[in-house]
């Protein structure tokens, strides 16, 4: 049978077990992978070890991010694996040309520019008061309140919010990167957050489903697309006057890490961080925060 179609059988298989993303990831890997195999005339399904070095090293010349190298082996390793295949990705030839590839394009992780405190007042002052404006403000809040990533944002929903008495609400995120079985969890979000969100539902009439909608001209659309914050962040940097270099940088990443730095800033523990993210990683966090300091004390209070 023909490696491609095994891997199209495979992904029908799995289909639903893993996020989409996932699923994207493994398919254009593969056939990258399939791709290279073929000019060579090597076996991708099985593949020999040799064969996964030589790919991920030629890969790892094309001016990708190691991160990006380390992903492909790891596409590899999981198609194989789920083929009921020996893992070649486990032998010390693969070990050894992952280290050659990172000592000599380094780990570098390339993180989006943070959306703190006092950025975010910025993009604040740059939505307007007509439908785009309240929408755009919604995001923003509920963005970096919230640390949430995207496909998580473009999820919550207007009947899954719980006032309390003070003005301040819950929201039920039904599903998370690191909750795939749905058992959900609750954010709480501040009395501000819950009135910008009540003042865009209420000016665009909606009153259940997806919180963040797509507006064309003054119609309301369907959910807002992962892609689409995207957009909205970096069209508001433009408006609030950011350098472009900066605006370049900013992604839907950003709000979450600006609200990480922040929280680290105010003295919020890992796990602290870590719940308030939804992040199972303490590496993932700190690389968030690696260029941030915490209030500390200027000077010891040790005397000799």
């Amino acid at each position: 049978m023909d490696d491609r179609v095994k891997v199209l059988r495979l992904m029908d298989h799995i289909s639903g077990a893993y996020a989409p993303n996932t699923l994207r990831a493994y398919r254009a890997d593969m056939e990258e992978f399939i791709g290279f195999c073929e000019r060579e005339g090597s076996s991708a399904l099985p593949a020999e070890p040799e064969t996964v070095a030589r790919f991920l090293i030629q890969s790892s010349e094309t001016g990708i991010r190691s991160s990006t190298v380390r992903r492909k082996e790891s596409s590899i390793s999981a198609i194989h694996r789920l083929s009921y295949l020996r893992d070649p990705t486990k032998h010390p030839e693969v070990k050894i040309a992952i280290r050659k590839i990172e000592r000599k394009i380094g780990t570098h992780f390339g993180q989006a520019y943070p959306i703190d405190e006092k950025l975010l007042r910025k993009l604040l002052s740059a939505c307007g008061n007509d439908l785009r404006g309240m929408r755009n403000r919604a995001l923003l809040l509920l963005a970096y309140e919230s640390l949430r990533r995207r496909s998580e944002l473009v999820s919550l929903r207007i009947e899954d919010l719980d006032p309390n008495s003070d003005g301040s609400a819950v929201i039920l995120l039904r599903k998370s990167k690191t909750d795939q079985t749905s058992q959900g969890s609750w954010i709480g979000i501040s009395a501000t957050t819950h009135r910008a969100i009540r003042q865009w539902v209420k000016r665009a009439e909606i009153k259940n489903g997806p919180i963040l909608r797509s507006i064309k001209g003054n119609t309301i659309g369907g959910s807002l697309g992962c892609g689409q914050i995207n957009r909205i962040l970096k069209s508001l940097a433009r408006k609030a006057s950011l350098a472009e270099n900066v605006v370049d940088r900013i992604s839907g990443h950003s709000t979450r890490v600006g609200r990480a730095q922040d929280l680290l800033k105010s003295g919020a523990s890992l796990p602290q961080m870590m719940h308030a993210g939804g992040w199972s990683k303490p590496d993932t966090v700190m690389r968030y925060v690696a260029r941030t300091r915490p209030t500390l004390p200027n000077t010891l209070s040790i005397d000799i």
